[in-house]
């Protein structure tokens, strides 16, 4: 695998301080923070530890394959009916769960260790102060951000019952869009630009094939591509969020959504443990930290956003992005739906996050991590951390 595409990632990226301490103290603040992260004995140099964190390496070198099997159930599945595909989902995750390696919904080590690096940086340079970029416009604690995948023509029908109710909240979301599975209706894709709601493009088919193959990606990329130019869209989201981030740097996105911090339920189950974006490769990555709506309620059953607001306050903690996927398909009508509207009517009472679209979280990430003192009219303000104790506190 090829790490450079995550080099852009280190923690001196990250954190912005000003002015920036000398290269020897992030060497040793980073050795020393290198437990927190559980890693083999082997791995100590900073590509190394990225590969294995953002770029899933922990995983092993078969981690984007889903293997015969998977294969299989993909091929089969569109033909089998709700509860029986559901019910072989959860027997697959009773398998799988029980040698994840990651915390779910929580996974905290890569948080814990971006903060401990700080914390390392302060002691070994003997500073109970250090300024450095903060991570939200107008010092707002986390990001919001809402999206949906739209997966049948079903679900295409229900997108103004969300679309009108978040818009009721004062919400506004993305729309990801199947190019070639139903009939495309452009007179609602241009309905939801013009109402400021954004759209992207959620593979090509709906199904597992995309990344089969290099051979099988490369039939279909340039198609895509040019869908994501009549979308007018920045974004992309793989189907069942397959992935594989080196033949992906050859879409013409802005920013991808197909990774997650943590997730044994995804046909490919893993995660990047990041709370917050970061580069992969030539495009930005937002990758989704709050379980899925199909997760919650048809996996799990749920019938309340509790697990939502519990994942919200660990990344409220850690200043994170919240960004969350859910179907029309499952969330669009019924009981689902009304605990959707629940949980929105709680984060509008929330002021603490900057509720923004992907197209505007993945400019601003980009510009604060290249230092850039003004980019786009954006204006990057600072915050203080400061030891307390031996804890590391942020002021805002």
């Amino acid at each position: 695998m090829t790490t450079s595409l995550w080099t852009s990632n280190s923690p001196q990226c990250f954190w912005q301080c000003q002015p920036e301490p000398p290269q020897e103290i992030w060497d040793q603040a980073i050795e020393r923070s290198l437990w927190l992260l559980g890693l083999p004995d082997d791995i100590r140099c900073l590509e190394q530890l990225l590969e294995y964190s953002l770029g899933e390496g922990q995983f092993g070198s078969e981690h984007y394959s889903i293997g015969r099997m998977g294969q299989l159930y993909y091929l089969v599945k569109p033909f089998l009916p709700p509860p029986l595909k559901n019910k072989i989902r959860k027997m697959y995750n009773q398998v799988k769960n029980k040698t994840f390696p990651l915390g779910w919904p929580v996974e905290l080590r890569y948080a814990k260790f971006q903060w401990e690096i700080l914390r390392q940086v302060m002691v070994l340079s003997g500073n109970k102060e250090i300024i450095f970029r903060y991570f939200w416009p107008e010092g707002k604690r986390y990001s919001f951000v809402l999206t949906h995948d739209i997966e049948t023509g079903l679900g295409q029908s229900l997108v103004p019952v969300l679309a009108d109710m978040e818009e009721e909240l004062g919400f506004r979301s993305m729309f990801n869009f199947v190019p070639e599975l139903y009939p495309l209706d452009w007179g609602l894709i241009r309905d939801l630009q013009k109402r400021g709601f954004e759209v992207g493009v959620h593979g090509f088919h709906h199904d597992s094939k995309l990344f089969d193959t290099y051979k099988h990606f490369e039939l279909y990329v340039g198609r895509i591509n040019q869908y994501l130019r009549d979308f007018q869209a920045q974004g992309f989201r793989s189907p069942l969020t397959m992935r594989n981030p080196e033949w992906m740097q050859e879409l013409e996105m802005e920013y991808d959504l197909s990774f997650f911090d943590t997730d044994p339920f995804e046909p490919m189950p893993g995660g990047v443990m990041s709370l917050w974006p970061f580069v992969i490769g030539r495009f930005m990555e937002l990758p989704y930290t709050l379980p899925q709506d199909s997760t919650l309620f048809n996996i799990l059953g749920e019938t309340s956003p509790k697990i939502w607001m519990e994942k919200l306050q660990v990344i409220k903690e850690y200043h994170g992005m919240a960004l969350l996927i859910v179907h029309p398909d499952y969330s669009g009508h019924g009981n689902n739906r009304e605990i959707y509207r629940d949980f929105l009517q709680t984060m509008k009472e929330d002021k603490e996050h900057w509720h923004a679209l992907p197209k505007d979280v993945a400019p601003w990430w980009r510009g604060r991590m290249n230092g850039m003192a003004d980019g786009n009219g954006m204006s990057f303000p600072l915050a203080r951390a400061r030891l307390n104790g031996e804890a590391l506190e942020i002021c805002r």
